[in-house]
């Protein structure tokens, strides 16, 4: 028995990195996922090994966050294919990470915004009916980036903090009518990261000195279990937001 049984959930980005890493801490707990992105190979290679590695049923779908249409047709498709749509896992985004706020372009600072900002919006609000049907959940993802401030992330920082915002807000609106919005802040070992470490070496041990643990989180082990929590039934009297930086984790009501 896992915690998620039968539980259809739509992970976007979850052919890499956090999203992959919460997907397969979902699929282990008997979840069935449908996952997207925008590269069909990666969503494909990714699909398969979460079936082959736990048994579950997974889907996939290239879609755009930025573009509302493409939302839409991944949530109806999620629903056709599994009848029902018990949680959205708001993962995906893009941004120049690594360039300093006096050297980003309008365009740099657009695209942490639409593919974050706006694809958690346009996800949030189209799955809501079907969210309210399952008394489901949205988990989205800001970051440590934007709690504390780091080097070169200006644009991915304010993206993520928009999120923070839009989640708190969605819990209090969604609450009586038994959806629950959760938001993660993790601060995760990621390929996205390893590059940032190259840039940056100073800063990166600099944090790692920081983490009681002494490292940062593990996609699957640490931040995919407190998703997997989230969308579970145990959590339905948690909402608000989770962080899970600085090596530990904290529930805020």
């Amino acid at each position: 028995m896992g915690l998620l049984d039968g539980k259809a959930v739509l992970i976007t980005g979850g052919g890499k990195g956090v999203g992959f890493g919460i997907a397969s801490k979902m699929a282990e707990n008997g979840a069935n996922l449908f996952i997207t992105g925008r590269t069909e190979s990666r969503l494909a290679e990714a699909a398969e090994k979460l079936k082959n590695a736990y048994g579950c049923d997974c889907a996939y779908l290239v879609a755009e966050g930025s573009n509302e249409d493409d939302v839409k047709a991944a949530i109806k498709a999620c629903v056709d294919h599994y009848g029902k749509l018990d949680c959205v896992v708001n993962n995906a985004q893009a941004s120049k990470s690594g360039v300093n706020l006096v050297d980003h372009s309008i365009e740099d600072f657009d695209l942490a915004i639409d593919t974050g900002v706006h694809a958690t919006f346009y996800y949030m609000k189209n799955a809501f009916p079907e969210l309210k049907k399952t008394k489901g959940c949205v988990i989205n993802l800001a970051s440590g980036a934007g709690l504390f401030g780091r080097v070169g992330q200006s644009s991915y920082a304010a993206a993520k903090e928009g999120i923070r915002g839009m989640t708190r807000v969605a819990a209090t609106e969604w609450g009586a009518d038994g959806v629950r919005a959760n938001c993660i802040c993790p601060l995760a070992m990621t390929e996205q990261l390893a590059a940032w470490k190259e840039e940056y070496p100073e800063a990166f041990d600099g944090i790692v000195k920081t983490i009681p643990l002494g490292r940062y989180g593990d996609p699957k082990d640490d931040i995919g279990g407190v998703a997997v929590f989230l969308a579970s039934d145990l959590s339905r009297y948690v909402s608000g937001e989770t962080i899970t930086a600085q090596g530990g984790s904290g529930l805020r009501p």
